[in-house]
């Protein structure tokens, strides 16, 4: 059967029709009559395309108009049940996912503890996890339409093992993508934690609008996403951005990282580098995590309670050349428009941080990118996995040449 030719009226009217869509999703509620001046379409072909979307329940009616002479109007928006996705941000010490309607609103989400080896299989978590977020949102696990998974390290799309991430256990089998698929319904993409980061600033954070930026994550560990010409830059085996391993001036050489499991850049700005030098600059991080025990330090670095000149101070600007010294081998081979810091220790340094990593960067590097701190501060990367599930699933239910 030929396909559809272009320049048809049925491909007319679903352009049409997902400009509509796409402009009720950035605007919220419109009249008639504002979608109609919005599209350049006329009152009669306007009313046409909506009645169109809402036999189709895509958009539905919400109210009138009101506060002007004349009579109200009707106003529609996209109809948030047309479609829902799941999005879930893995570590190694938990599983948070949420489930967002078609118009990104999240209206249920659920954590749990990763129970390791011993804990029952990856695949009966990731079922109980979604299960959890979908009940949340008054769901079955059959009506959601895409599911994102966020993993530290990345899939080689070769082989379809976990790389990169040797401190998440039971997730590197062979055979995990299969039984994941087999186990539930709706199709499955997955992604690099960090690449799901900048999906989140692409969309609706810090670098809306670019093209050409690099995300430098500093969390649990350094990991980089890299955007070129809009797209995302994984590499030949998903491990592009890798950059925690990056050899760079001031820490010893490490051979065979992959077995080590460290080196590089980590060891120069990575949270647990951080932990001991704060011990030797004589300051006390909390028990727990290295990363929350930095940030909480870097919050108070850059509260005003303490003095610059101090240890608390020194921390903060020995991080900024740390992450400054990394960044300045990217920038080399990349000339970014835009470097957005993201992460804990990241959000936490804020805007002392960025300034004293800027000023660094402009004595180490010849390109000069723009630093921004990233806007996306609660739960990023889960933010980004529904961010990536919306937009293969908009394509798909928005498409009415079908």
């Amino acid at each position: 059967m030929a396909g559809t030719i272009p320049g048809t009226p049925r491909v007319l009217r679903a352009m049409n029709d997902r400009a509509a869509l796409d402009l009720l999703l950035a605007h919220g509620s419109l009249s008639r009559g504002r979608i109609g001046k919005l599209t350049g379409l006329s009152k009669p072909t306007a009313s046409q395309l909506l009645a169109r979307l809402e036999a189709a329940g895509l958009v539905i009616i919400t109210g009138t108009s009101g506060g002007h002479p004349g009579p109200s109007a009707q106003l529609y928006a996209v109809n948030p049940a047309a479609a829902h996705v799941a999005g879930l941000d893995v570590t190694a010490a938990r599983i948070r996912a949420a489930v967002a309607d078609i118009t990104g609103r999240t209206v249920g989400e659920h954590e749990l503890p990763a129970r390791g080896r011993r804990g029952g299989s990856v695949v009966q978590q990731v079922i109980e996890a979604v299960d959890g977020a979908a009940k949340a949102a008054g769901l079955a696990r059959s009506e959601l339409h895409r599911v994102v998974i966020g993993t530290p390290g990345a899939f080689d799309p070769g082989t379809g093992r976990l790389r990169y991430a040797a401190h998440l256990p039971g997730w590197h089998s062979p055979t995990l993508l299969e039984e994941l698929a087999a186990a539930l319904p709706m199709p499955l993409d997955y992604d690099n934690d960090v690449n799901l980061a900048a999906i989140a600033e692409q969309r609706t954070g810090a670098a809306r609008d670019h093209d050409d930026f690099v995300l430098l994550w500093n969390e649990e560990g350094i990991g980089a996403a890299l955007v070129l010409g809009g797209r995302l830059h994984r590499g030949w085996t998903g491990g592009a951005g890798e950059v925690g391993f990056m050899p760079v001036p001031g820490v010893p050489l490490v051979r065979q990282v992959a077995r080590t499991g460290g080196g590089g850049f980590q060891e120069l700005a990575g949270s647990h580098a951080l932990v001991r030098l704060a011990r030797e600059l004589g300051l006390k991080p909390e028990p727990g995590p290295d990363a929350d025990a930095v940030a909480q330090l870097l919050r108070r670095a850059v509260s005003g309670e303490e003095p610059e000149d101090g240890p608390y101070g020194e921390l903060l600007r020995r991080l900024a050349t740390g992450v400054a010294t990394g960044l300045a081998a990217m920038v080399a081979v990349l000339d970014p428009e835009l470097i957005v810091l993201s992460g804990g220790l990241h959000t936490a340094g804020g805007e002392r941080l960025r300034a004293l990593v800027q000023e660094e960067l402009a004595e180490l590097a010849v390109p000069r990118p723009r630093l921004l701190v990233g806007e996306i501060t609660e739960h990023p990367v889960l933010s980004g996995a529904l961010e990536s599930a919306l937009a293969t699933t908009r394509d798909e239910v928005f498409d009415t040449s079908r």
